[in-house]
């Protein structure tokens, strides 16, 4: 089994936490005990990464702001974990100067440039500190590992890089440079920390092609630079038939999938509630707002986070009941054994009962944790669950999948902009973009008698106006029978509308959803089995770092067993379990082995954030 990128990156954390040793093992002795110091940046992407118990375990005793205020403390090794810019140089010079610390591990999340490495040895030369920096690291770790398929590039500065910042009128060409470079940067961060060189493949003509080509050229640098390439045992060209093939894409070539109504768990619970670094607040009434950690460890999680709701509402109801079972077999046991009665008898029992007794005490914990996962669950579904009632998700998902399959309505979009129980503002707006989107046959009076109905609805029209703009200058004529699909309902919630169930999903329909594709996956599958009847091959530019000049005109015939996505300008949880669906339902030949698909972003947006961005870029069309 490959490591995934999440451990990878968990693993060079870990050595960094180990003041860049191999990491430390419990032979008995005690970890060196140290202060943590990190930007914005570096809080990221620990976070989702290493909880402060593990933290605690790698000996870190306190970690604050590089920005905060800090005391100085002797005798102690801080590790910073930070960029390399001006403002974090300036504070690292600054603590140089009152000796905050005894040691100093400086460990750069992207590579510092000469002239800054010589600023700093010269500060640490006037503050007479140069003997106290003990070691100075580039990480290469500039990117956020979410779960073991899914990584993004930025979180708490996501606007610097996203579809508005890319695609907005007052965009310089420095401006877009700069967030190119950065893009660049992280993405080369991610291979580094595989230790592995892609193979390259992007659209013509946009933001992709722009990232492709500066991330070919900077791998072909390092390559060359036989003395510090970071890709020394790919050199030889040994480790040929693993490299992954990195499919770089524009925002740009599908619009409706990120407004899209979701019916899956993870992407239900991004859209409805905050979720943020693998972490998700829900809102109380009259109560502080509750705040659960996701974690990959969590199996009911890994398991259901790409099923359909309903199913996952039936799955927590199971296991409430197994669970149930559990600590009657517990009650009972004590019960049988006396504990509850006199003493002399639990006595006579206990020869008897030990072993049983032993078995259910070490099983405790384990059960505890189960409890407190499930009553997590039920929290979380019991919040999305009141959100698709009152919005009716339900009745907009399954119109949205048939108009995205191109199947025949059953409903006039009309009768749902007009229906004041159908979605919020915002709902309506988004199902009307991607009817707008996929309707090829739209006249202008159509869309100005549909305007002047969601404006009678409280619609906010600047996205729309936007999106008109857009599908006027993109190729999209290919959008039909692109997604394949849709939905069928299916009456399975009979098992849940008991009196004792959690969840009352009465008048929420089930829908069970068939296959289908998404365009992104789509074009994976296409570049995967070289279809180049579909002409994707052909729009598709080919890179490849280690060949000595570069040349479109090569076409791999490599097996990939590993493909990583990118999305220039924000992807979406709902593309993301889509790839993962293709992976599972993929046949694979004998022998070769099983397909693994990352998917990647410059950040993750959900529907409300997206058509916001929209919103901005439709204001500066006047």
């Amino acid at each position: 089994m490959t490591t995934s990128i999440r451990d990878k990156q968990i693993a060079a954390l870990k050595q960094m936490l180990n003041l860049n040793s191999p990491e430390y093992k419990d032979n008995g002795s005690e970890p060196v005990w140290k202060v943590l110091i990190y930007d914005r940046r570096g809080q990221d992407i620990l976070s989702p990464l290493i909880p402060i118990k593990e933290l605690r375990e790698c000996g870190v005793t306190l970690h604050l702001s590089i920005h905060s205020e800090r005391d100085p403390i002797p005798d102690v090794a801080a590790i910073y974990f930070c960029m390399p810019d001006q403002d974090n140089l300036d504070r690292i010079a600054q603590d140089f100067q009152n000796n905050v610390y005894e040691k100093y591990y400086l460990n750069f999340i992207s590579a510092i440039c000469r002239q800054k490495l010589e600023d700093l040895a010269s500060s640490a030369l006037q503050t007479e500190n140069v003997s106290h920096v003990h070691k100075i690291y580039d990480q290469y770790l500039n990117f956020i590992s979410l779960e073991d398929e899914l990584f993004i590039l930025s979180n708490q500065n996501a606007q610097s890089v996203s579809y508005y910042a890319l695609n907005r009128a007052d965009a310089k060409d420095t401006d877009v440079e700069v967030m190119m470079d950065d893009t660049v940067d992280g993405l080369y961060s991610v291979f580094v920390t595989l230790g592995t060189l892609p193979i390259i493949r992007s659209a013509r003509g946009n933001a992709a092609e722009m990232v492709a080509e500066k991330l070919d050229k900077k791998l072909r640098e390092n390559l060359r630079d036989t003395r510090n390439s970071l890709f020394s045992s790919e050199n030889s060209g040994i480790y040929n038939f693993q490299r992954p093939l990195l499919v770089v894409l524009d925002r740009n070539i599908d619009m409706a999938t990120p407004l899209h109504h979701t019916w899956t768990y993870q992407a239900l619970v991004h859209d409805v509630l905050k979720l943020n670094l693998n972490r998700v607040t829900v809102a109380q009434e009259q109560k502080k707002p509750k705040t659960f950690d996701l974690d990959p460890k969590d199996s009911f999680w890994t398991t259901h986070k790409g099923s359909p709701f309903p199913t996952v509402a039936e799955s927590i109801q199971s296991e409430l009941e197994h669970l149930k079972n559990s600590e009657e077999e517990v009650k009972q046991l004590k019960e049988s054994m006396g504990l509850d009665g006199e003493s002399d008898v639990a006595l006579a029992m206990m020869s008897d009962n030990t072993a049983k007794l032993t078995s259910a005490v070490n099983s405790l914990p384990q059960l505890l944790e189960k409890k407190r996962l499930i009553d997590m669950h039920t929290d979380l579904a019991t919040s999305i669950l009141s959100v698709i009632k009152s919005r009716r998700l339900d009745l907009l998902f399954e119109f949205e999948e048939k108009v995205m399959s191109q199947a025949s309505l059953d409903k006039q979009i009309l009768d749902i902009i007009n229906d004041t129980e159908a979605g919020t503002a915002e709902d309506k707006m988004r199902l009307f973009i991607i009817y707008y989107i996929y309707t090829h046959s739209i006249t202008d009076s159509d869309t100005d008698m549909y305007s002047s109905a969601l404006e009678k609805q409280g619609c906010d029209l600047s996205p729309l106006k936007y999106i008109k703009r857009w599908k006027m200058f993109s190729n999209i004529t290919s959008t039909s029978n692109q997604y394949g699909g849709g939905t069928k309902s299916v009456n399975m919630f009979e098992k849940l509308l008991s009196h004792t169930s959690s969840f009352v999903m009465e008048g929420v329909k089930n829908l069970v959803v068939k296959r289908h594709t998404f365009p992104v996956t789509r074009i994976v599958d296409e570049l995967l089995e070289n279809k180049q009847s579909s002409g994707t091959s052909d729009e598709f530019r080919y890179f490849d770092p280690k060949q000595l000049r570069s040349s479109d005109g090569f076409k791999s015939k490599n097996n990939f067993s590993e493909v990583i996505v990118f999305i220039v300008g924000g992807g979406n949880y709902i593309e993301y379990q889509n790839l993962l669906e293709y992976v599972r339902n993929k046949t694979v030949s004998p022998g070769v082995p099983q397909l693994r698909i990352v998917y990647g972003s410059t950040v993750v947006n959900n529907a409300p954030e997206f058509l916001e961005q929209l919103s901005l870029l439709g204001q500066e069309l006047h």
